[in-house]
């Protein structure tokens, strides 16, 4: 059977960072959770109550540990790079670096447009899949794009395409 989901789309620097967290948390995180539940399990034996707090803590950052490691695993196992062939371009593609300016709004904002599985908007790295991503995509300079946010339509002007 052949796999048909869609790749994970993942620039080289999104690949690397996503294959060594994947590392560390196989090795150095496992081995601080197992010590964590080795602890509790020990302190437990000693209370005269059943309920371990510090145990149930310790086993729900097992499984959310155990929930990355799939999840990274997932990504892993289906990806496409995001192929920048240094080419020109005019039009907006993942993998970009887009400057923009809000209207209404003095200060100009810098995204990378990336896939899901490296989006992080805090670092100023937004998803493809996004509402604004997905306004981006395809735009050209000058272009004003609006896009539906929680607060209502937002317009953004394509300033640069790097």
């Amino acid at each position: 059977m052949t796999n048909t989901f869609k790749p994970h789309l993942l620039t080289t620097e999104g690949l690397q960072r996503l294959t060594e967290e994947l590392e560390h948390l196989q090795t150095v995180g496992r081995e601080e959770v197992a010590e964590r539940l080795h602890r509790a399990h020990e302190d437990g034996q000693d209370a005269d109550f059943v309920d371990n707090a510090e145990l149930e803590a310790a086993r729900n950052a097992q499984s959310f540990l155990e929930g990355r490691i799939q999840e990274l695993e997932g990504i892993l196992k289906n990806y496409q790079i995001i192929d920048d062939n240094g080419e020109p371009h005019d039009k907006v593609r993942v993998g970009d670096y887009v400057t923009v300016s809000e209207e209404g709004v003095d200060e100009d904002e810098r995204y990378h447009l990336v896939g899901a599985a490296e989006a992080n908007p805090v670092e100023g790295r937004i998803s493809n899949e996004s509402p604004l991503g997905k306004a981006l995509l395809g735009s050209k300079v000058g272009e004003v794009v609006r896009f539906n946010a929680p607060s209502g339509i937002i317009e953004f002007r394509v300033v640069k395409i790097e």
